[in-house]
C-alpha cells in the first residue's frame, strides 16, 4: 500500500511570464502529453566540484586522472531516502516513470496536460516568445507535497522560461564580396593577410592562430556538436564547403546522432551548417558527431540541455570535446537557479570524465544571450546561460586581423546565479581594479565572470542549401576554439597523455598566460551603456584573449599529467 503524501504546498509561483512572452492559449490542450523531469538533489555536490578541480588543475598531483562513468555516478547518486520519497509519490498517483538518469538524480514522467495540472496544482499554458516566435508550455505556479520539499530540487518545465536560442547575423555585404572572390581559390597555405582576404575561412583561421592542417590520428579522440531547435546540417553542403575551403581535406564527414527524436537529415540550416563546417573544416581528421536533440514543444517537452546531458552521461565512452552554440538569458528566480545549477552540475560530471565542454558566450553584449534583448538604460546587465556555468569554457568573439579587436556583440559579464570560481580570481580582480567605477551597480562583481577566451566571430562563409552565406556570431567562435582543443587532444593522446578535460584551471594558469593574444580594444554595448571595455589581461568581452595553437599545445604537452 502506498504511503499518503502531505498536503500540497506552493513550490514556485510568479505573477506573470518574463518580458517578451505572451500567453498564446489560455485554455490548454488537456490531452496533449507533457514530459516532465523531476530533479532530485545530488548526493555529494561539494565532492563533485572538488574532484573536478582536482583532476583539472595542472598543479594537482591528480591532474588528468579523470573518473569513470561508474565512479562519477557513485559520487553524485541522490540519497536513498530522496529516491524512496519520489518513487512513493509517483506510485501513490499511479504514475510510472518513463526514464531515469544514470545516477538516479533525474526522473522523467509523461502525463496529459490535465493530469499534470491536477498532480502539481498547475495551469499549463502555451506561451509565445515574441522576438523569435518560439512557443513554450509553462505554468505560472506549481505545488508539491510538503514532505517532498527536501527531496525534489525542481520539476521542469514548470515556471522556468529558459529559451535556448542562436541568433546568427547574416553579413550581406561581405557575402557579395566573398562570392566574387571564391572563384580565385588557392592551392597552398598563405599568410594571414592573403588567407583572410575573403573572410574567416578555415585557411584564414589556420594562418591566424597557427592551427595545423595535418590530419589527426589518435584513437579515442572525438568532437561533438550540439544541435537544438530542429537545426540540422547537410552532408552535400559540407562536401561543397570543403571543396571550396579545405580541398586538402575534402573527405571530411560527420556522424548524426538523434536524441529524443532529433532531426538527422534535411535541408541544411544556418547554425548547424556553420558548426559542422567549421569543426570538420578545422579539426582535420577528428571524428565528429552532430548530436541532434529533439523535442521542441510536443510530446517530448523542451529541455534540450537536460536531455543532451542525460544522453551523454549514459555513454561509456564520451567525446573529448563538445561545442554548443545555444544559450539563454539568466532569470532572477529561485526555480530558475535550481534548474541551471543542476544543468551546470551535469557539465561538471562530463568534465570529471574527461570532456571539454565549450559554449558560445552569446551575441547580446551585456544584454544577455541574444541581440535585441529588452534591456533598458539603467537596468542591470543580463547574464548568458549556460556560458556562465563555472564548469564550462565560454568563448567570446573578435573581429578584424591586424590587430584583432573585440566584436561588439560578444556577450560577457558576471553571473547573478553562480559565484566566481577560484581559478579566475586573480585575473578578474585585476580587471575590476582597472575598470574602476565604470558600470558600478549594474553587475554582480562577485559572480562567475565570462567569457574565458575568444576567437574570430565575423565573416564566416558557409554553404547552406547549396548557396553561399556569410555569418557572424559567437556561434562561429565556439566551434573554432573547440576544434583547436580537439587537435591538442590528438597530440596529447598520441603522446600517451590524457585529454585536457575541463579546461578553465589550465587556461587561467600562469603557464598558459603567454599562449593567448591579448585583445585590448573594443567593448560589448547594451542596456544603454558601452558595456565592458576590453583591457590588458582578462576582460568580460574577450576573456583571456585568442589562442595561439602552437603555444597552447606546448603548455599542454609540458604539463605533468
Amino acid at each position: 500500500m502506498s504511503r499518503p503524501t502531505s498536503k500540497l504546498a506552493v513550490r514556485s509561483s510568479r505573477a506573470a511570464p518574463p518580458a517578451g512572452f505572451a500567453a498564446l492559449d489560455t485554455t490548454g490542450d488537456p490531452i496533449r502529453v507533457l514530459r516532465l523531469s523531476v530533479a532530485l538533489p545530488l548526493g555529494n555536490v561539494d565532492g563533485l566540484h572538488s574532484a573536478l578541480l582536482d583532476v583539472s588543475d595542472p598543479k594537482s598531483a591528480n591532474y588528468g586522472r579523470h573518473k569513470s562513468k561508474t565512479e562519477v555516478e557513485q559520487l553524485v547518486a541522490p540519497r536513498p531516502e530522496s529516491v524512496k520519497a519520489v518513487t512513493d509519490w509517483l506510485s501513490s498517483n499511479s504514475i510510472t516513470r518513463s526514464s531515469i538518469s544514470p545516477s538516479g538524480d533525474m526522473v522523467t514522467i509523461e502525463l496529459p496536460v490535465d493530469r499534470a495540472n491536477a498532480l502539481l496544482d498547475a495551469n499549463f499554458t502555451t506561451y509565445v516568445h515574441n522576438a523569435t516566435n518560439a512557443t513554450l508550455t509553462r505554468t505560472l505556479s506549481y505545488s508539491l507535497p510538503a514532505d517532498l520539499e527536501e527531496h525534489v530540487s525542481f520539476v521542469y518545465p514548470t515556471t522556468q522560461f529558459i529559451l535556448p536560442s542562436s541568433r546568427l547575423r547574416v553579413n550581406t555585404a561581405q557575402k557579395l564580396v566573398t562570392a566574387k572572390r571564391l572563384e580565385r581559390g588557392r592551392s597552398k597555405r598563405a599568410g594571414v593577410a592573403t588567407a583572410c582576404s575573403i573572410g574567416a575561412t578555415p585557411e584564414c583561421l589556420q594562418a591566424l592562430y597557427n592551427i595545423p592542417a595535418t590530419p589527426a590520428a589518435a584513437s579515442g579522440n572525438a568532437i561533438a556538436v550540439s544541435g537544438f531547435l530542429d537545426e540540422v546540417p547537410n552532408s552535400e553542403d559540407l562536401e561543397n564547403f570543403l571543396a571550396h575551403f579545405r580541398p586538402d581535406a575534402a573527405n571530411g564527414t560527420f556522424q548524426p546522432v538523434s536524441v529524443n527524436g532529433g532531426l538527422t537529415n534535411g535541408t541544411g540550416t544556418s547554425e548547424a551548417s556553420l558548426d559542422i563546417q567549421y569543426t570538420v573544416g578545422l579539426a582535420t581528421g577528428v571524428p565528429t558527431a552532430f548530436i541532434s536533440v529533439g523535442g521542441g514543444q510536443g510530446t517530448a517537452g523542451d529541455s534540450p540541455f537536460l536531455d543532451e546531458i542525460s544522453f551523454l552521461l549514459q555513454q561509456e565512452d564520451l567525446p573529448t570535446v563538445m561545442t554548443t552554440s545555444f544559450a539563454g538569458d539568466e532569470e532572477e528566480d529561485a526555480e530558475f537557479a535550481a534548474l541551471v545549477q543542476t544543468i551546470c552540475n551535469g557539465y561538471a560530471q562530463l568534465g570529471l570524465r574527461g570532456m571539454s565542454v565549450i559554449f558560445a558566450s552569446g551575441d547580446g553584449g551585456v544584454a544577455g544571450a541574444s541581440p535585441g534583448s529588452a534591456c533598458s538604460p539603467g537596468q542591470s546587465f543580463i547574464g548568458s546561460f549556460p556560458s556562465d556555468c563555472p564548469y564550462v569554457t565560454s568563448v567570446g568573439a573578435t573581429q578584424r586581423f591586424s590587430p584583432e579587436v573585440a566584436a561588439p556583440f560578444s556577450s560577457g559579464g558576471f553571473s547573478n546565479v553562480f559565484a566566481r570560481p577560484d581559478y579566475q580570481v586573480s585575473q578578474v580582480e585585476s580587471y575590476l581594479k582597472a575598470l574602476g567605477d565604470t558600470n558600478a551597480g549594474l553587475f554582480n562583481a562577485s559572480g562567475r565572470a565570462y567569457p574565458d577566451v575568444s576567437f574570430q566571430g565575423v565573416d564566416f562563409p558557409i554553404v547552406q542549401d547549396g548557396q553561399l552565406n556569410v555569418l557572424d556570431g559567437t556561434s562561429a567562435s565556439s566551434p573554432g576554439f573547440a576544434s583547436m582543443v580537439a587537435l591538442i587532444n590528438d597530440q596529447l593522446l598520441n603522446a600517451g597523455k590524457p585529454p585536457l578535460g575541463f579546461l578553465n584551471p589550465f587556461l587561467y594558469s600562469q603557464a598558459a598566460a603567454g599562449a593567448f593574444n591579448d585583445i585590448t580594444s573594443g567593448s560589448n554595448p547594451g542596456c544603454g551603456t558601452e558595456g565592458f571595455p576590453a583591457l590588458p589581461g582578462w576582460d568580460p568581452v574577450t576573456g583571456l584573449g585568442t589562442p595561439d595553437f602552437q603555444k597552447l599545445l606546448a603548455v599542454a604537452m609540458s604539463s605533468p599529467q
